[in-house]
C-alpha cells in the first residue's frame, strides 16, 4: 500500500473520530474553486495538504443531517481505536438520579490508596455522535502524562434525548467521581472537567451546573475547541473562510437543534442549555480554551474567554493561526505536526497548573 493511501485512510478515520465528528457523504468537487484556494492559503502550512484533501480530494465530508446520522454512528463505532495495553480501564455504572437511568462511565488509570488529581471527560460529536469509548486510547496517554485518574462519561445523545438528559448524565458522573474519590485514589479537591467540541460545550455547562448546585467543587475546566453558541451559523453569520473544514455551519445547526429540541439560533432557546447565552459566568472554575483560527467555533470561543475574564475567572486562551476544527487529533493517526504537538503541550500544561501537578522535568541536553 502506498504512503498516500495510508494517509488517506488515516485522514478518513480521523474525520470520523474528531471531537465534532462529520459524516460520510458524496465527494466534493475535485476542482478547487478560487474560494477554496483562498481558504487553503489561510491554512497553516503543516496542515495545508490535509486540508486540501478534506476540501477537494478523495475524503468525502458531508454536512451532518438526520438522513445520515445512524450511518455515521455505525461507521464511528467500526473505526474506534482499541484501548492501549498497560493502562487500566474499568467500566462502571453511576446510579442515576430520580427518574434517570444509571450512567455508564469508564475509569482510566485509577490507583486506590493514592490521592491523585482526576479529570471528568466528555467526548465530542456535535451532541449527536460518538461514545466515551472513542477517546479511551487518547485519555490513557493523558492519564500517564499527568499521573492522574480520568473518568469518561457515556452521556445520552440527541436527538433521542434532550439537553437536560445529557447534562444530568454528566452531573451524575461528576457527583459519583467526587463521592467515590477515596476508593478511586482521587483527591476530591483536584477534579477538572474536560471535553473536545461538543464535549467542551458539555464541560462548560457542567461547570455552571456544579457552581449552581454547590455540591462538587470543580478545580479547572479544559475546553478544547468547545461548542458554546447555537447562534453560530444561524442567527450569527461567520466570515466566509471560517468553518469550512470538517464542521460547518450546516452541521452546527443540526447538532444544536437536535440538542435543544427547538431550532438553533431562535428566541425559544433556553439560556441554561447554551454556555454563550448564560447571563452569569461569575464564580466558574479557571479555564483553558483552545481553538483554531479557521474553526467554526473560533469567534464564540474568543468571546466566551473574554466574558470569563471580565467576570474575574482566570482564563487562558489559545487561538492557533491557520488551524481548523480537530486539527490536533491528526497526531493520533501518524500525521504528526509541530503545531499539533504545541497545542497538546499547552493543554497539558494548563491541566498541570489547574490541578496542581508538578511540571515534568526536562531531560538534560
Amino acid at each position: 500500500m502506498s504512503m498516500n493511501n495510508i494517509k488517506r485512510r488515516s485522514l478518513l478515520r480521523h474525520s470520523l473520530i474528531l471531537g465534532a465528528s462529520c459524516a460520510l457523504g458524496q465527494s466534493l468537487n475535485v476542482c478547487a474553486s478560487s474560494a477554496t484556494d483562498q481558504i487553503l492559503d489561510m491554512v497553516h502550512p503543516e496542515l495545508r495538504a490535509m486540508a486540501r484533501q478534506l476540501l477537494t480530494g478523495g475524503i468525502a465530508v458531508a454536512p451532518m443531517s438526520a438522513d445520515i446520522l445512524m450511518q455515521s454512528r455505525a461507521v464511528m463505532s467500526a473505526v474506534r481505536r482499541a484501548p492501549l495495553e498497560g493502562v487500566s480501564v474499568v467500566r462502571r455504572h453511576a446510579a442515576g438520579g430520580r427518574n434517570q437511568p444509571d450512567v455508564e462511565v469508564f475509569i482510566i488509570n485509577s490507583d486506590p490508596g493514592k490521592s491523585r488529581p482526576a479529570i471528568l471527560h466528555m467526548h465530542g460529536g456535535g451532541f449527536v455522535l460518538g461514545s466515551a469509548q472513542d477517546a479511551i486510547a487518547d485519555l490513557q496517554v493523558i492519564s500517564q502524562d499527568l499521573d492522574c485518574v480520568i473518568v469518561t462519561v457515556e452521556y445520552r445523545l440527541a436527538p433521542e434525548s434532550s439537553y437536560q438528559d445529557s447534562i444530568e448524565d454528566n452531573y451524575v458522573a461528576l457527583k459519583w467521581l467526587y463521592d467515590n474519590a477515596e476508593s478511586l485514589g482521587v483527591d476530591p479537591a483536584r477534579i477538572a472537567v474536560m471535553g473536545e467540541s461538543a464535549g467542551g460545550g458539555h464541560a462548560a455547562l457542567l461547570s455552571t451546573v456544579a457552581r449552581d448546585r454547590g455540591e462538587v467543587p470543580i478545580a479547572f475546566q479544559c475546553l478544547v475547541y468547545p461548542m458554546l453558541d447555537d447562534r453560530t451559523g444561524t442567527a450569527r453569520a461567520v466570515p466566509a473562510h471560517i468553518g469550512k473544514i470538517l464542521w460547518t455551519a450546516e452541521s452546527n445547526r443540526f447538532g444544536w437543534s437536535s440538542f435543544l429540541g427547538v431550532p438553533a439560533g431562535g428566541a425559544k432557546v433556553p439560556e441554561r442549555a447554551v454556555p454563550a447565552r448564560m447571563s452569569d459566568v461569575k464564580g466558574l472554575p479557571p479555564a483553558f480554551i483552545g481553538v483554531g483560527s479557521l474553526d467554526l467555533f473560533s469567534e464564540e470561543c474568543i468571546e466566551y474567554a473574554q466574558r470569563l475574564n471580565q467576570a474575574g475567572v482566570m482564563t487562558e486562551l489559545h487561538v492557533i493561526p491557520g488551524a481548523f476544527h480537530g486539527f490536533d487529533a491528526l497526531q493520533n493517526f501518524g500525521l504528526n505536526t509541530r503545531i499539533g504537538e504545541r497545542f497538546k503541550n499547552a493543554k497539558l500544561e494548563s491541566l498541570r497548573r489547574g490541578l496542581g501537578i508538578a511540571a515534568k522535568e526536562s531531560c538534560p541536553a
